[in-house]
């Protein structure tokens, strides 16, 4: 099956060294890719590699913040200097600042979009002049469910996301002539540390698993086909999609 295999193959992947991010490396990896690990918290993404090069999966790690200019340069000089090109580019990192939009501070706004939206636009620009002179590549923005229907006190998350969303678009559209692919995934509800509260959440608990057609919160491993997929041959034409993963909420009423 090569048109699955990710062998010599690197990939970038923002916020990957827990949560989702880990599990879509995690997978990628085991599909045969060199995975580069990205995170802010320097212990945090020396114990993820670890973990992946525990099991077989080539890993290394760079621990810096992608909302800043000067440490992408710097960083993304580095990692192409000891890994050469990167092949593949997994925008991931995300956060989430709820608050009703009437009252919701200016910060927390400015913050939502410097990770969700900036962060990956900066990112793109940086690795997609390799894949333009190799006139190959692909890009994985991480969007969401959101990325397409809210829920009170999301606006922040849900105004990056849905502009991540056309950022996605936008690639495809002008970067298909050098054959790159641009595309997203929309995870819905997933069982993750973070997510955890709300898993314990009886009544939140209660709203998800009755709203959701699957019945069900999704396990991460579940966005690992995707991403190989979408990371691999098999979507060479694949190019300005969205593919949402969540048992078929987004299709509900």
């Amino acid at each position: 099956m090569e048109i699955f295999s990710l062998k010599n193959k690197t990939i970038f992947l923002s916020g990957s060294y827990r949560g989702l991010g880990f599990c879509i490396a995690e997978a990628l990896g085991n599909a045969g890719a060199k995975v580069i690990i990205n995170g802010r918290s320097s212990e945090g993404v020396a114990c993820s590699v670890k973990k992946l090069k525990e099991k077989g999966i080539q890993a290394y790690g760079y621990a810096f913040d992608i909302t800043k200019p000067d440490e992408i340069s710097e960083n993304i000089r580095q990692i192409l200097c000891e890994n050469g090109p990167v092949d593949i580019l997994v925008n991931n990192a995300g956060i989430q600042r709820r608050g009703a939009l009437e009252s919701l501070p200016l910060n927390d706004w400015k913050e939502s979009m410097d990770l969700n939206l900036t962060a990956a636009f900066m990112l793109s620009q940086h690795f997609v002049k390799g894949m333009i002179e190799r006139k190959k590549g692909k890009i994985i923005n991480i969007c969401s469910l959101m990325s397409s229907i809210t829920r009170p006190t999301t606006g922040a998350y849900t105004a990056s996301k849905g502009a991540l969303l056309m950022l996605t678009k936008s690639m495809a559209v002008e970067w298909a002539k050098y054959n790159i692919q641009a595309n997203a995934i929309a995870p819905g509800y997933f069982h993750t540390e973070m997510t955890d509260p709300l898993v314990k959440n009886e009544i939140f608990n209660k709203w998800i698993t009755g709203r959701t057609p699957a019945g069900r919160w999704g396990k991460p491993e579940e966005l690992g086909g995707i991403a190989v997929f979408l990371a691999g041959n098999a979507s060479d034409f694949i190019n300005g999609q969205c593919i949402y993963v969540d048992g078929g909420l987004s299709s509900a009423i």
